[in-house]
């Protein structure tokens, strides 16, 4: 027996309640999966300076080293979730991961500045192309409930944890060996995956989603042949709009938001968005389907989630430089000083899954932005003395706990009551809406802090526009408690 959409609706009577050596296996190939893609957002952040020295970058177009690939990866992602819906989950993972290793491997044996560029767009597509088809191999190998919620949280607190590593790797390797090994490193990581994934993971490929949507409207004449097809024109809208927002927000945080750039990059990213609404709701097999997009779940499920990571990025960025510009701390021991903030992000991602089973999803968002939202505020108290570091220590660290309790819930609550056939596009969107959140985060802080400073370099001065940005920031935080507390009211896990 199957449904319209072509999703078989027999299920095993009893989902497994505990891990078999199998999914073992399909959990560890893609958790590293995922561990590898988020140090590389993060590892080249200490080499900056090291990488323009070597290759001739001049200060102005250092950013794009960062830039380049924040676009592509932000950019594409949602096209690239579907996709994996069509041709396939693991074929698309594997390919993604292919061109990640060749990408790594012309980024370490760069010899100027363009060829390091395409590297880094090449990376930033690939890592497009397996994020979202990782994790709808994830979401579809574990049944929803438990199982799924243990295994997502394991991924959320490796993908953490992978943020603060790349940016300790980063100076370690560049220290001692070289820039080009933050390249290097992820070569055997990739082809270590790509030799185990095809003997442990299924291949997973999603129906085509709107034949329900046909069948109930009667519109037979839009089925065609049954066969599912790419919404190019809501690919374009979705993709270039994407890309144009990225942008703006680069731009707004190197320049300002009052750039001409960067207003043009925002307005028009947003138009393109809106235009992307309206083709969904007209062509008969939508990239997202408009039932998708009005799921309170899926819509504010993936906004508490850009919350989450607009906000725990940026306050990485903020201690940055108050470690740096107050403090004094090198590059390498601000990033060593992080180390807590990815233990506590491991904390509340293993621990996550049992608090959803005890009390449900919804209240572990809420619960978890608002201790996330109490560490945050208790960093206004931080000084001008390295006295403060026990504070800067213990509040990341409760604030990486409760991070990665909404940032789990998001995950959560972001793929649940879709069936496997869309996996791909739910994991899309969720992606989408992850990179573009660490994308937003830092210009917002950005341009707070530079409102307070100016052009000044008196510790003080800094130390006054941090904690500025400090309490907006934990103001996001209480922001995303309540949406979630009014629009995201689900059952109990």
């Amino acid at each position: 027996m199957s449904t319209l959409d072509g999703v078989s609706e027999q299920q095993p009577s009893a989902p497994p309640e505990r891990l078999t050596g199998r999914l073992k296996l399909v959990l560890v190939v893609l958790l590293v999966a995922q561990f590898m893609l988020a140090v590389d957002f993060s590892i080249l952040n200490v080499a900056l300076p090291a990488i323009g020295k070597g290759l001739g970058f001049s200060l102005g177009n250092l950013q794009w080293i960062a830039t380049s690939f924040a676009l592509a990866a932000a950019g594409f992602t949602l096209l690239f979730g579907r996709i994996a819906d069509l041709v396939g989950r693991r074929r698309l993972f594997l390919t993604g991961l292919a061109v990640l290793g060749a990408a790594s491997l012309l980024g370490g044996l760069a010899v100027n500045p363009e060829t390091l560029l395409i590297a880094r767009v090449a990376q930033g597509l690939a890592t497009a192309a397996v994020t979202p088809a990782g994790l709808a191999l994830l979401t579809s190998s574990f049944p929803e409930g438990p199982l799924r919620s243990k295994a997502l949280g394991l991924n959320g607190a490796l993908m953490s944890a992978g943020f603060t590593t790349g940016a300790v790797l980063g100076g370690v390797l560049t220290d001692l060996l070289s820039w080009r090994w933050s390249f290097l490193i992820n070569v055997p990581v990739a082809l270590a995956v790509l030799i185990t994934a095809p003997t442990v993971i299924s291949e997973s490929r999603g129906h085509d989603h709107s034949r329900a949507d046909d069948a109930n409207r009667g519109d037979d004449e839009s089925r065609g042949d049954g066969r599912a097809r790419l919404d190019l024109p809501g690919a374009l809208a979705v993709t270039v709009g994407l890309l144009s927002l990225v942008y703006g927000l680069t731009m707004a945080g190197e320049h300002g938001f009052g750039d001409p750039k960067a207003l043009v990059g925002l307005i028009l990213g947003l138009v393109l968005l809106v235009v992307f609404y309206f083709v969904e709701k007209g062509v008969p097999q939508p990239l997202v389907p408009v039932r998708i997009l009005r799921r309170r779940s899926v819509i504010f499920g993936n906004l508490a989630g850009l919350l989450a990571f607009v906000t725990e990025t940026s306050l990485v960025f903020l201690m940055t430089l108050y470690l740096q510009k107050v403090l004094g701390f090198s590059p390498l021991a601000a990033g060593l000083s992080f180390g807590v903030l990815g233990l506590g992000t491991v904390v509340g991602g293993v621990a996550a899954a049992r608090v959803i089973g005890r009390i449900g999803t919804t209240p572990t968002l809420v619960t978890g932005g608002l201790v996330q939202a109490v560490a945050t505020v208790a960093l206004v108290g931080l000084g001008d003395s390295r006295s403060s570091m026990w504070l800067l220590l213990t509040a990341t660290f409760v604030g990486g706990v409760g991070n990665m309790l909404v940032i789990v819930g998001f995950m959560v609550t972001a793929t649940s009551g879709l069936p496997d056939a869309e996996q791909g596009m739910a994991t899309g969107m969720a992606t989408m809406s992850q990179q573009v959140g660490i994308t937003m985060g830092t210009p917002i802080m950005s341009a707070v802090v530079t409102a307070h400073v100016g052009g000044s370099a008196d510790p003080d001065v800094i130390l006054a526009g941090v904690s500025v940005a400090v309490l907006v920031n934990a103001l996001i935080v209480v922001a995303g408690v309540i949406m979630a507390a009014l629009f995201l009211r689900t059952p109990k896990a």
